[in-house]
């Protein structure tokens, strides 16, 4: 959207024009000037807040000593910055024409004030010059002080040198951040014995010097051929700045955003440590709601200290004020799930807003299953996964597995034919994976059977091997019991969860029919007996379907021996380890997840015009949105303009459709006449259990599985696979240089070889 000059007949704008166009002040004072000045009655009624938001005025009107330009992408206002450069009178020339900037006509005794006012600034600035004058005479040292505060001295031809010297640096290691090249090149037990061979970023290095860039050349011509020219340190120190400036650009969008959620995805590992992957979501300038990658947090076994530094690295590392959190969600596997909890727990204890929800990205159901506290649980969900990467690792692989289908169900094609569609893509998210595992373990076992028996050797050793683990697993009876006890447990929350991943209004729906779901679970555990024994036979006829003998896990039976008191069958064993516990947790987990306050967000969602007209406009937002009312620009009047918002699309014209999502809301042309709804869709929109809409949006979650997708574990770098995901991100390089110049560097002591030398043996 372009930025359009708030002066008086001034026509410029952004796109036209490679002028720096300023905000409006938010200081009170300074603010009152920029107006004062521009001469525009209709802006004397509008808050600092309104025309900081909504008006710029273009680098013409400011004096050429109020503009500092730090760098080729960045434009800067002095903190005094006045604007003193106006036209007006070339409207007078055409008095006819009509002015969308209405220029405001002095009286008599303004214009006396205004010369008044000015005479009085020039003897105050006079005075002041006196008194500087006076003072620098006595204390000479304190004028050399200011001077150099104000007066940047002018830089040496060696300083000059050592900037495109760093700047060249930079930018090598920003290509290989975003075309996601490792640093290091060939292992040390691959390269002959002494032989010395640069890693990947010398070797770029000296692609550029070759190349005939001077400033390289120059610095290491008298070079030895076995030295690193940037050494190992200095190019940590530099990723890190990089990394630093280009998270402050996303950093500073959720900041104008003010609101904003934090969502953390399941643990990896970068170089051998365990790293947490950490998103925001928040509604840029253009009203579109983002989930935009800002780095990776080390993760820590303990969790109150995993809960310390989490936030001790968004508040004073990244700068987030956490008061305008108003969502959290963590998606991480089985073992990460109760630190996260306890996270989460934390960061509530001090931030009561800051709602722990679902994410959007993850299946209700699976994620559930994750929480559950049972070690065969975990191992369950672990085989699935790796069943379903087997099989999409190659389509020679999905082909052999759709014939051992078509063959099982040749007396159910349709059956057989959407389970062939769902193996070609990653089911284990789905909410009715474990459904679809139960329909499919048959399929899954012959075929897994026949890759590993295979006499015609159409499999290597690797796959057969593979096949044949994995067939061990599926068919191991604790493995069979675990996904049915699951799957009937899960069948309860499956419609409720798949209801929060659907449109506005089923989410709405959804949050009501949350009492109903606790209550089936809880009639569930009354008579866990009575389900187990359902459960348990269904399991042990599948296991006999497959010809999988029925027992107790060996585990269990080691421990039992020479204990002739233990009569335990393994009904009851499946019943007292996996289904008490898991329908227990699942309980207390969805009570935790839906707290009170999470509930009445989602109640807030009858805002959205499409769920007012399937609740016939008898809504009541105003006792919901009582929550937010600390983040509302005009609270005392959200009762009457709740009204005017549900009048409005009451009384709408036949042709004009109510929008159905909070991202179609957002955008109408006239929300700007609805402050307060406007901020409560915001905040809405941003909470964790809400889908992104606009997928074009999210691509921070895609570019960081991308990354981990495309990237070895012993290659992947937290500095570089920011680079990476967020390419598109704009970098100024004389900010980074300048950063390293000041961190690293003084004046007096500038580096003159950073290089290495490696001794070879």
């Amino acid at each position: 959207m372009p930025n359009f000059c708030a002066a008086p007949n001034c026509t410029r704008k952004s796109t036209q024009s490679d002028l720096a166009f300023f905000r409006f002040p938010r200081d009170p004072a300074r603010c009152q000037k920029w107006v004062e000045n521009c001469r525009r009655a209709d802006l004397e009624d509008k808050t600092p807040d309104q025309l900081n938001k909504h008006y710029r005025l273009c680098a013409k009107h400011f004096e050429t000593s109020m503009i500092c330009r730090t760098s080729p992408y960045r434009t800067v206002l002095r903190d005094n910055a006045i604007p003193t450069i106006f036209d007006l009178t070339s409207h007078l020339n055409n008095p006819h024409s009509r002015h969308r900037k209405r220029i405001k006509e002095l009286s008599e005794d303004e214009i006396r004030t205004l010369k008044q006012k000015k005479i009085d600034e020039t003897s105050e600035q006079e005075q002041k010059h006196k008194e500087t004058n006076n003072s620098s005479t006595q204390n000479p040292s304190a004028e050399g002080a200011d001077q150099q505060d104000e007066d940047i001295l002018p830089l040496t031809l060696e300083e000059k040198e050592n900037k495109e010297y760093l700047k060249s640096l930079f930018e090598i290691l920003i290509l290989m951040g975003k075309q996601n090249i490792p640093l290091d090149g060939h292992e040390a037990d691959e390269i002959p014995e002494g032989l010395f061979t640069p890693d990947n970023f010398q070797a770029l290095l000296e692609c550029r010097i070759n190349s005939g860039e001077e400033v390289l050349r120059k610095r290491f011509e008298t070079t030895a051929v076995n030295t690193l020219f940037c050494s190992k340190t200095q190019q940590k120190q530099m990723l890190e700045i990089c990394e630093s400036c280009i998270r402050e650009e996303t950093l500073r969008e959720v900041r104008d955003s003010h609101f904003f959620s934090i969502i953390t995805d399941d643990v990896v590992d970068i170089a051998g440590e365990e790293h947490l992957p950490v998103l925001v979501r928040f509604v840029d300038e253009s009203h579109n709601l983002r989930e935009e990658f800002v780095g990776f947090l080390p993760y820590e076994a303990d969790a109150e200290i995993l809960a310390v530094k989490f936030h001790t690295t968004i508040t004073e590392k990244w700068g987030l004020n956490m008061e305008y959190c108003r969502g959290q969600a963590y998606i991480v596997s089985s073992g990460f799930s109760s630190k996260m909890k306890v996270v989460a727990s934390r960061l509530l204890e001090k931030y009561p807003q800051a709602i722990y929800t679902l994410c959007s990205s993850c299946a209700l159901n699976m994620w559930l299953a994750k929480s559950v506290p049972v070690v065969g649980v975990s191992v369950a969900l672990g085989t699935m996964e790796e069943v379903c990467s087997f099989f999409l690792r190659s389509p020679q692989l999905l082909l052999e597995l759709d014939n051992v289908i078509s063959v099982l169900f040749q007396n159910s094609e349709e059956r057989g034919k959407e389970l062939k569609e769902i193996c070609h893509s990653q089911w284990t998210g789905r909410h009715d994976a474990f459904e679809i595992l139960v329909d499919l373990l048959q399929a899954l076992v012959l075929c897994l059977d026949s890759i590993n028996s295979d006499t015609n050797i159409r499999w290597n050793n690797c796959i057969a091997g593979r096949a044949f683990i994995l067939c061990s697993a599926v068919t191991d009876f604790d493995f069979i019991v675990t996904i049915v006890v699951l799957k009937n447990v899960l069948s309860f929350t499956r419609a409720f969860g798949k209801n929060l991943q659907g449109q506005t209004s089923d989410v709405f729906f959804a949050a009501s029919s949350l009492t109903a779901v606790l209550h089936s679970l809880n009639e569930v555990m009354e008579n866990i007996e009575v389900y187990h024994e359902f459960w348990f036979e269904e399991a042990t006829n599948l296991a006999n379907k497959l010809d999988i003998q029925m027992k107790l896990p060996g585990k269990f039976r080691r421990a039992q021996q020479g204990n002739l008191d233990s009569q335990l069958s393994s009904e009851s064993y499946y019943k007292e380890t996996l289904s008490v516990p898991t329908v227990e947790h699942i309980i207390q987990e969805l009570k935790d997840i839906f707290s009170e306050q999470h509930l009445k967000a989602l109640k807030c969602l009858s805002l959205v015009p499409s769920v007012m007209g399937q609740l016939k406009f008898n809504t009541s937002e105003e006792h919901h949105a009582d929550m937010y009312r600390s983040d509302l620009p005009n609270p005392d009047t959200l009762s009457a303009e709740l009204h005017c918002w549900r009048i409005k699309w009451k009384h709408r014209g036949k042709d004009i459709e109510l929008p159905s999502t909070i991202y179609e809301a957002l955008h109408l042309p006239d929300i700007k006449f609805f402050p307060n709804v406007y901020a409560l869709l915001k905040v809405l929109c941003i909470l964790p259990v809400m889908k992104v809409e606009n997928e074009r949006y999210e691509n921070g979650r895609k570019r960081l599985k991308a990354y981990l997708r495309n990237t070895l574990t012993d290659q992947r770098s937290s500095n570089l696979a920011l680079l990476n995901i967020n390419f598109d991100i704009k970098h100024d390089l004389d900010l980074m240089v300048d950063t390293y110049i000041k961190l690293y560097t003084t004046k007096s002591e500038l580096p003159t070889d950073n290089s290495e030398t490696i001794e070879n043996t």
